[in-house]
């Protein structure tokens, strides 16, 4: 029933892109995933109810198909479900200690009895088929889509893995979302992407019949031939930090006569030419590495193995990076051949590599017009979906909502203000400032991080605060640049509703610095309230029965870095009788 209906999910307007379109995937039974998605929700200001903690052994860094079905895919499909986010999820991002690499063995397996027996009913009593000369082959699996997968890959591929259709998401065309500059697509320059649509074979967003996919990275991989934990902060850091900067630095395209080179150079000029023309500096090189270069934006390589501190050279913030070789984002320890972490650990915003042997085909990995719709402006994660027809086998590692090269909106509102009380109902006015270099083409209005309303520009947005909780809530006003990159800006507006006088305080017992070793305890009273919850993120992590109480956390369950704690006053008549403090946050150590 689940899959049935999202596969019926509606194609609509609305668009995404932001940190309000991400789902986070959090491990909580790792420290490491529980710190990278404490700073990357400060980072990014990723809405609470946008993290999904889902517990996973963080030593299994392999699993298998049915097991990463059941236990990971379906549990981020109920949840967008559950929380009606149908239209609002772009992304799904993975924190770290999650599973890099997937056997697809079962599916495929399953795939090629069917086929064989497909096969042998229309033969007849002789074992061939009416005019064959000689008997064929039976069906063999090509060696060329070995059945390993990657966990970003097949989330991105959603719809097929749910089905269980190896077929179709080991399709190495498979990608519709993709973007390249030939013939079928002389007209499809890059775009912003949207979880709720639909895209054809020619790349073209339709009402029925299309491919719907989700974009997925990881944010980090920390064990094996990963990042350190300080190595992943800091290149999360950097990449948030690049966003709109539009870098003067330069784009590298290595060459030399290794295959793993050979196959991307068809389109080495045409990304060049393409680069100039918006301003950015990008140079085709001979080698295997840039050599002493203090301006690297970015880099396209060939090779198998290869050491970045000996080059001389210097990655800028906001880079991709990334090399065309056969294990890159095999993540165990001793594999073979330099990993994809390496560019990572040198501070690129993001790389990428395959999670088996690939053999040259160069539709496993991206195209070097991957630099060209970055520099358009694309996130991240656009940029690479939009390069690469087959992503089933490739690990993408990095912060997927970068964009260094975007003109990002900025967005005023009047009709209420930060801090203020409200009640009864409201219209928002948005507009875009004098000092955005970009227009607006529409405006949305998110409450607690989910989206309520949308307008044009001049229109305004309401809001009923009749429908909300007493107390504290966020409100977010996004405004969306002109097709096709449709980039966005946003505003962040607190508010305390007071529509039923209900009440709340909430405090942390003590004095910092706290520790990641020791509990926390909140004190918290809330008059009338049947029950008082605290809550990290969308989990609920204590409670106490009656009006008043002290709730202890046990603060290695929350992770170190920074952490946003809400605490709710519950009523007796529903969520709406509910009242929400102002929000806890503390820096664990």
């Amino acid at each position: 029933m689940l899959f049935a209906f999202l596969l019926a999910w509606p194609a609509c307007a609305w668009a995404g892109g932001g940190p309000e379109n991400v789902l986070l995937v959090v491990n909580p039974k790792s420290q490491a995933s529980l710190c990278i998605a404490n700073h990357y929700i400060q980072l990014r200001e990723i809405p609470a109810e946008n993290v999904l903690f889902l517990p996973w052994d963080p030593k299994a860094g392999t699993t298998d198909i049915e097991t990463f079905r059941k236990q990971i895919l379906l549990p981020i499909l109920r949840m967008i479900e559950d929380r009606h986010l149908e239209n609002q999820i772009d992304m799904v991002i993975y924190s770290s200690d999650f599973p890099w690499s997937v056997d697809l063995g079962a599916d495929v397996n399953k795939f090629v009895e069917e086929m064989k027996r497909a096969e042998s009913a229309q033969k007849g009593p002789s074992g061939s088929k009416p005019g064959d000369k000689k008997p064929p082959k039976p069906f063999e699996w090509p060696k060329q889509l070995a059945p390993v997968g990657s966990i970003n890959g097949l989330t991105y591929l959603w719809q097929a893995v749910m089905a269980g259709k190896p077929g179709y998401y080991c399709d190495l065309r498979v990608n519709h979302y993709m973007r390249l500059p030939i013939l079928e697509q002389r007209d499809a320059r890059s775009v912003g992407f949207r979880g709720n649509r639909q895209y054809n074979v020619r790349g073209e967003v339709v009402d029925t019949g299309g491919r719907r996919y989700f974009l997925s990275t990881m944010l980090g991989v920390t064990t094996g031939r990963g990042n350190s934990l300080a190595e992943v902060l800091a290149y999360l850091r950097r990449s948030a930090a690049a966003d709109g900067t539009h870098p003067k630095g330069t784009i590298y395209f290595v060459r030399n006569g290794d295959i793993r080179s050979k196959v991307r150079q068809e389109f080495f000029l045409t990304a060049v030419s393409d680069l100039e023309e918006l301003g950015v500096n990008a140079q085709i090189l001979e080698g295997t590495v840039p050599l002493n270069k203090p301006d690297v934006q970015g880099v396209v390589m060939g090779t198998a193995s290869f050491d970045w501190k000996a080059s001389g050279s210097t990655i800028l913030p906001g880079a991709i990076c990334e090399h065309f070789t056969s294990f890159g984002g095999v993540m165990t320890s001793g594999a073979g051949q330099t990993p994809l972490s390496e560019f990572l650990r040198y501070g690129a915003a993001g790389s990428s590599g395959a999670v088996t042997e690939p053999y040259a085909i160069a539709s496993k990995f991206p195209s070097p017009m991957i630099q060209v719709h970055y520099a358009r402006g694309c996130t991240l994660a656009e940029a690479f979906y939009q390069s690469v027809y087959g992503p089933y086998q490739l690990l993408i590692v990095g912060d997927p909502l970068c964009r260094p090269w975007a003109d990002i909106p900025r967005v005023l509102v009047s009709g209420v203000k930060a801090g203020a009380t409200v009640r009864g109902r409201l219209r928002l006015e948005p507009s875009v400032t004098s000092a955005g270099k970009v227009e607006a083409n529409r405006f949305e209005l998110f409450v607690d991080g989910v989206r309520v309303a949308k307008c044009e520009p001049g229109r305004t947005l309401p809001l009923d605060t009749a429908a909300l909780a007493d107390g504290y809530h966020e409100l977010r006003v996004v405004v969306i640049g002109p097709p096709p990159i449709e980039s966005q800006g946003r505003r962040i507006i607190p508010v305390r509703v007071a529509n039923r006088g209900r009440k709340i305080e909430a405090s942390l017992v003590g004095r910092g610095p706290w520790r990641a070793d020791q509990p926390l305890t909140i004190a918290a009273g809330s008059p009338g309230s049947i029950g008082i919850a605290a809550m990290h993120g969308a989990n609920v992590i204590g409670r106490v029965n009656g009006e008043t109480g002290r709730i202890e956390i046990p603060a290695n369950t929350l992770g170190a870095g920074p952490v946003r704690i809400r605490v709710i006053g519950l009523g007796s008549g529903g969520s709406t009788t509910n009242v929400a403090a102002n929000p806890l946050e503390v820096t664990l150590q």
